[in-house]
């Protein structure tokens, strides 16, 4: 008979079961990796990296999650740029980050193309006294900080933009140039190489311009990008509904996007009775529109010129093959006429006697030979000018 064993404690089947974790926190830990760095810049300059939640940045700037996907790193997003309630989201070629009216949050900020922009960020957003951005309406201020950091953006997309529109200016000029004067497969797969950058080039441009241009049509979505001047009406006492935020710790998370949206309902009602001056802004966008569409000009250009040079090749290869054919047609003739020659040749040199093999000189043999070439040329000259007469050949 046999007694079962004492259970010790280095049986895992009798440990306590305090020692495994709970359903939940499994879920909670797969629910901690949505947490990504941000890269935090404020007005006065200093940034740091903080590990953020997609709720904690929900609740830090009042953006709805909708908004959040636009920087999705993984999702793919045309050039965008949205004014809400207390926040700006720019999402411009390389550049995603949403700016408030006290810092600028960045979550691609390890991206080796984004480095000189935070470099440009965090030396330039702060005032030059490091005092306080005064209100909005003083005079001889400098610009806002969500316009700075706005402004910072902008400069970088153009930036790069420009960059990338001069690089391939300077290989397509003289790449074309190239195939005008010797048309061969390399070239023609150079060429074909800069148009489909051409294209993709153009494409963003032509996005970054079209969202710009719809803001400067917009004076309500300027209105909205605002935001130290909506702060200031709300501490003087006339705030604008919907900038507070109902943080209550009985809220629950899968509502939070309705509550956004409820409240960016009430700010559009609450902007009509509140008009901030937008002129330094749009001032701001029209000069970026301009460089922007300068940009798009020279793209434009550039496409005008390998068109003109696709339709001069073409009328190259036209050319080419009209010259084959006349070849052809010429060649064509020259076998007509020999082969009525080889006919009479032919005709001579069948076995039958007739009276021309009985003379005893060569004479009329050599005549007839000769007749014959002198009657395929003639033959040839008049079926050549008969061609040229009717527009055959040149």
């Amino acid at each position: 008979m046999r007694f079962p064993k004492k259970a010790t404690e280095d049986d895992p089947r009798h440990r306590p079961a305090a020692a495994t974790p709970p359903p939940h926190s499994a879920a909670g830990r797969r629910k901690g990796t949505t947490s990504r760095p941000w890269l935090v810049v404020s007005d006065s300059g200093r940034s740091c990296l903080e590990e953020v939640g997609k709720h904690s940045i929900m609740r830090r700037t009042g953006l709805p999650a909708r908004d959040l996907r636009i920087l999705d790193p993984l999702l793919s997003y045309p050039s965008t740029i949205l004014g809400r309630e207390r926040a700006i989201v720019v999402n411009l070629e390389h550049i995603k980050a949403i700016i408030t009216a006290t810092e600028v949050l960045i979550p691609n900020s390890r991206d080796p193309m984004v480095a000189p922009f935070v470099h440009d960020l965090q030396s330039r957003v702060s005032s030059p006294s490091g005092a306080p951005h005064q209100a909005p309406e003083s005079s001889g201020k400098v610009l806002a900080f969500e316009f700075r950091a706005l402004e910072l953006c902008l400069e970088s997309v153009c930036r790069c933009l420009e960059a990338e529109t001069l690089t391939l200016e300077q290989e397509a000029y003289p790449a074309l140039d190239e195939l005008t004067s010797k048309i061969c497969t390399l070239n023609l797969e150079h060429v074909r190489h800069i148009k489909s950058r051409l294209v993709a080039i153009s494409g963003r441009v032509q996005k970054v311009r079209d969202e710009l241009e719809h803001l400067l049509d917009d004076d309500m979505d300027m209105a909205e990008m605002c935001l130290t001047e909506k702060l200031g009406y709300q501490y003087n006492g006339e705030s604008l509904s919907g900038v507070e935020v109902d943080n209550g710790a009985s809220q629950l998370e899968e509502d939070r996007d309705e509550d956004f949206k409820n409240e960016t309902d009430s700010s559009h009602g609450s902007l009509a009775a509140f008009k901030p001056n937008i002129q330094e802004l749009e001032m701001l966008l029209e000069a970026y529109f301009v460089q922007i569409d300068g940009t798009l000009n020279k793209l434009s250009h550039l496409k005008e010129y390998v068109d003109d040079t696709e339709d001069y090749i073409n009328i190259m290869l036209d050319e080419k093959q009209n010259q084959l054919l006349q070849m052809g047609v010429t060649l064509t003739t020259a076998t007509v006429v020999v082969t009525a020659g080889i006919v009479v040749v032919s005709i001579f040199g069948m076995n039958i006697g007739i009276s021309l093999f009985d003379v005893a000189t060569f004479s009329q043999f050599w005549e007839t030979t000769f007749g014959t070439i002198a009657g395929c040329i003639v033959l040839y000259v008049l079926a050549i000018g008969l061609a040229k007469r009717s527009g055959l050949l040149q």
